[in-house]
């Protein structure tokens, strides 16, 4: 017990890892930053990593399932997932995990995650069109950013555009959208296949795009 703050902390790496945030061994290295042991850009080196991050979420969740009925929106979940896994696994994506509603894929490079957004909108209109969805069509929002990101936690991406992209995919965006940060239009912006569109950004304190793919001739 420390005389500052007379209360119990739980400070044992292995009882903090047994939460599911983070290894025994990334709890250790916390330690050894907080103690001084370990310097910040020794803990960069070890962890971080170059990542593209699409982050998708389904749309009208909440209503669907006051309106449906529990069991019917989870099985619109279940549908957004057999659509968009293989796309996903198609576009080259390096991890790929579910959380509720919502899909979060990684890539090495933002091109690959820009494609495999317009791809997944794509198959999620076709699979409403076949009618196949039932009454109820599969409706999704994405979010992407890229850049350096800390290797922690299940998704193995935190960091500044991780949280950039969950706010364009989950907050932000509206059905059918596919949202980028500025990082990813700096690597996108000579496609000529695409449209970026400059948002608002009065309501986000960073600068995001509208992509949607450029009419044909």
């Amino acid at each position: 017990m420390d005389d500052r703050f007379p209360y119990p902390r739980l400070t044992n790496p292995g009882a903090l890892a047994r939460l599911g945030e983070w290894s025994e061994e990334v709890y250790r290295d916390f330690e050894a930053v907080r103690d001084g042991r370990l310097s910040e850009a020794d803990f960069r080196a070890k962890y971080q990593r170059r990542t593209a991050i699409l982050c998708l979420d389904m749309t009208g969740f909440t209503n669907a399932a006051m309106r449906y009925g529990e069991v019917e929106s989870l099985l619109r979940i279940r549908d957004a997932q057999t659509v968009c896994v293989p796309v996903l696994a198609e576009a080259g994506a390096r991890l790929v995990r579910a959380f509720a509603d919502d899909l979060v894929a990684l890539f090495d490079e933002a091109p690959a995650a820009l494609d495999a957004a317009l791809e997944l909108h794509r198959r999620v209109r076709t699979y409403n069109a076949s009618g196949l969805a039932g009454a109820h069509p599969v409706e999704c929002c994405i979010g992407i950013g890229y850049g350096d990101v800390l290797a922690l936690g299940p998704n193995l991406a935190m960091g500044d555009e991780m949280n950039r992209a969950s706010k364009l995919g989950e907050d932000t965006a509206r059905a059918n959208e596919t949202l980028i940060t500025q990082n990813v239009y700096d690597a996108v912006r000579h496609r000529p296949e695409f449209v970026f569109t400059p948002q608002n950004t009065d309501d986000l304190a960073f600068p995001y795009y509208l992509v949607t793919a450029r009419p044909a001739n």
